[in-house]
């Protein structure tokens, strides 16, 4: 008996197939997940070179980085590291 791609009905053939559909679940709860990412995160970051510098900022001063940023057509992180690169180098 051949197989036809486009027959459906015998489902016995096409259990090895690989259909489209919503993707497994992970098995781990989600706080382990975000640790997981954010640790892979950390690891990307350090092998592009990059280190991570965290700093507290009061909400006014935030909302002016945000849209100063957005003019500039950066991220924030990137806006913010470029203001830190020109006054060091002055």
């Amino acid at each position: 008996m051949a197989k036809i791609a486009t027959d459906r009905t015998t489902i016995d053939l096409f259990a090895q197939e690989k259909r489209p559909g919503r993707p497994k679940t992970n098995p781990l709860p989600r706080e382990e997940q975000l640790k997981l990412n954010k640790r892979n995160q950390i690891k990307r970051d350090r092998s592009k070179g990059l280190k991570r510098i965290e700093f507290k900022v009061s909400d006014q001063l935030y909302d002016v980085l945000s849209q100063q940023a957005d003019k500039a057509d950066m991220t924030r992180s990137a806006y913010i590291e470029h203001i830190l690169t020109q006054v060091l180098t002055r």
